[in-house]
């Protein structure tokens, strides 16, 4: 097999410390840290994210357009859900350390971690991970597009979308106080899937 990489230059690298290379942080328990070509020049047609997760926090829905994905459970657990286009149906897998699920490119998919000190490895086969996250569709496709689309009010769709930040990456945000959203799930590792737990608070809507 031939390779694209000249290991004679004296710019070859073989070690990276990815700890150094932070895609996103939101906090100290929940942050992304990102190793592709840019970060060590003689990687070829991988690539991986390396995610850190406290309880209920999501890397938020999104799709890779150009590589596959193989989320691999160091420690901790969470569930990895998927869109099938075939199908059109969404498909929930839970990991716990040692286990993995596969993405295929371009598959809508999203992960929720089940208790802290969650950590997975996202592999992919391509040598950076490009991505197009739910957020910034929902933020740069014109309100009056999709009002228009789906026969929506464009004033009541702008409001439902007003709290979603650019490149949420990972959600919900600190300042959340809806607790209707998926930050009230946890998982029941007796019937491995998720239950929701009622809230004794009334709901509140997010402030600005």
């Amino acid at each position: 097999m031939t390779s694209n990489v000249d290991f004679t230059s004296p710019s070859t690298q073989f070690t990276f410390d990815v700890n150094k290379s932070t895609l996103f942080k939101k906090d100290n328990q929940n942050k992304i840290n990102i190793l592709g070509i840019n970060q060590l020049n003689t990687l070829e047609n991988v690539s991986l994210l390396d995610i850190f997760l406290s309880t209920s926090n999501v890397v938020e829905p999104h799709y890779h357009q150009n590589a596959a994905e193989l989320v691999y459970c160091i420690s901790g657990a969470a569930t990895v859900s998927m869109l099938n286009p075939f199908t059109k149906q969404i498909h929930n897998y839970t990991i716990t350390p040692g286990q993995v699920v596969n993405i295929p490119q371009g598959w809508w998919h999203y992960e929720v971690a089940n208790i802290d000190n969650t950590h997975l490895l996202a592999i992919f086969d391509a040598p950076t991970p490009e991505v197009i996250l739910g957020s910034d569709i929902l933020k740069f496709t014109p309100p009056h597009i999709m009002a228009h689309t789906y026969c929506l009010d464009e004033n009541l769709w702008k409001e439902a979308i007003a709290p979603v930040m650019p490149s949420t990456y990972i959600g919900p945000p600190e300042d959340c106080k809806n607790i209707s959203q998926s930050a009230n799930l946890h998982y029941n590792p007796n019937v491995n899937s998720y239950t929701r737990y009622m809230n004794p608070y009334p709901y509140y809507p997010y402030s600005y």
